[in-house]
């Protein structure tokens, strides 16, 4: 049995979850979201516990049963207390402000980057002087914190020579050595 889809999810009190025809409702505190449930999976709720269970051992069934208990957990966590990513500028003259939900780029063009967010997420913006320029986004659905994150790493990815670009707070960059004389 797969080790992510046995185990258990633990609703907290102030999360509600529903399944009406295949379609999970997850509401919290933070927000609501919907996820609809692949083909065979249900969905037991008993004492505040969620299990989900698959109909046979199939290879299709097994990797299913893993994937919407996954999917399920970070609803949960999401709609109570929210997720968090941290971007990091790493190079001279990089900046980034944000005036509500619009974030303004400086990322070494000719021209500024400005990417209006969705409201889901909230985002602030760090620059203290002598330190790297971070990027703080909040938002209660992971998969879409995570879509803005990767995207606002494409306009810039840590390159291997200088390290210069944008990076998730903590990333490692492998770093290459240059010419050698």
């Amino acid at each position: 049995m797969s080790r992510i889809g046995k185990s258990i999810i633990e609703i907290p009190a102030n999360v509600t979850v529903t399944e009406k025809d295949g379609l999970v409702t997850v509401k919290g505190p933070k927000g609501e979201l919907t996820q609809q449930l692949g083909e065979g999976i249900t969905l037991k709720q008993e004492d505040g516990i969620l299990t989900l269970d698959r109909p046979s051992e199939s290879k299709q069934h097994k990797a299913l049963h893993g994937l919407y208990r996954a999917l399920i957990n970070n609803m949960v966590q999401g709609t109570a207390e929210g997720w968090t990513k941290k971007l990091e500028l790493v190079g001279v003259g990089y900046r980034a402000s944000n005036q509500g939900n619009r974030l303004d780029l400086a990322l070494g063009f000719s021209h500024g980057i400005v990417l209006d967010l969705p409201k889901e997420i909230v985002v602030e913006t760090l620059s203290e002087k002598g330190k790297n320029p971070i990027i703080t986004l909040t938002s209660f659905d992971k998969q879409l914190l995570g879509m803005v994150a990767a995207k606002i790493r494409s306009f810039r990815k840590p390159e291997p020579y200088k390290g210069k670009g944008v990076r998730f707070v903590g990333e490692i960059v492998r770093r290459k050595a240059g010419k050698s004389a």
